[in-house]
């Protein structure tokens, strides 16, 4: 079974999901980051394939790719790094969240095929279309394995919310705002108003939410609504000033989960 569908299955609260951008601080830091944050109790990791025209990132995850793609980061190289991952004791189910395009250019069912190979659990493509997914692409996600997550928001109408429940497998990625990541540091009563009402749509997929999540009493309140929240500008802040990254990280995940 999937990992991620298997994360699900076993545990409904408080799940965290870890963001951060490959290549960033440092070229070769993926594999470091990744089992630090691992040991230091991450449920879910989403790696961000950097991208020269993010829509959805704020100031703080766009600066982190722009120095990933200066030092060399591409998608290949991604997948060179993760090669052995799974060999080399990472269990954590794993997503790669990025832009369309850079997919488009390696080839669908060839990006599809090489996480597979490498035992990525999922993808987050914020700017491909549902009905594209499902027209185009679905069958080849199946093939391989990969579940695609979609984003919903305050603005998403009902219909299109039930649409994307019923061609989703695994969770729903709800955006808390319509911002983009690192705008907001607090959860607003209009939000959780917003959180209500998907709740009580009793969808068949959990949500986790993401934007503005950036300390344990936002991911505390994220988790009152959902199955748990998801946590990138704050911990892509921690990347870039610090100096002992395998001990921040662990550092940084347990205050985040257990205050």
């Amino acid at each position: 079974m999937n990992r991620i569908k298997q994360l699900f299955q076993a545990k409904n609260n408080n799940i965290l999901n870890v963001y951060f951008t490959a290549g960033f601080p440092k070229i070769n830091d993926t594999v470091l980051i990744l089992k630090a944050l691992q040991d230091g109790g991450a449920d879910l990791v989403e790696i961000g394939m950097p991208y020269s025209d993010p829509v959805a990132d704020g100031e703080t995850i766009q600066q982190s790719n722009q120095v990933a793609l200066d030092a060399g980061m591409s998608v290949k190289l991604l997948f060179e790094q993760l090669s052995s991952i799974r060999e080399e004791g990472i269990t954590v189910p794993i997503l790669l969240m990025g832009y369309i395009n850079p997919v488009l250019q390696f080839g669908v069912e060839n990006f599809c095929q090489k996480c597979q190979e490498v035992g990525i659990d999922g993808l987050i493509l914020p700017d491909m279309p549902a009905s594209v997914y499902e027209d185009e692409y679905k069958a080849i996600f199946d093939k391989y394995g990969i579940l695609n997550t979609f984003l919903i928001t305050p603005q998403t109408a009902e219909s299109r919310i039930r649409h994307i429940d019923n061609i989703s497998d695994g969770f729903i990625y709800m955006v808390s705002s319509a911002s983009t990541t690192g705008a907001k540091t607090s959860i607003s009563n209009d939000q959780e108003v917003y959180f209500e009402r998907v709740n009580a749509m009793n969808l068949k997929n959990p949500r986790l939410i993401g934007f503005g999540i950036s300390d344990n009493e936002t991911f505390k309140k994220a988790s009152s609504h959902a199955a748990g929240a998801i946590i990138g500008s704050a911990f892509i802040k921690l990347l870039g000033t610090s100096e002992n990254l395998e001990g921040d990280i662990k550092a940084f995940v347990s205050k985040v989960k257990n205050g």
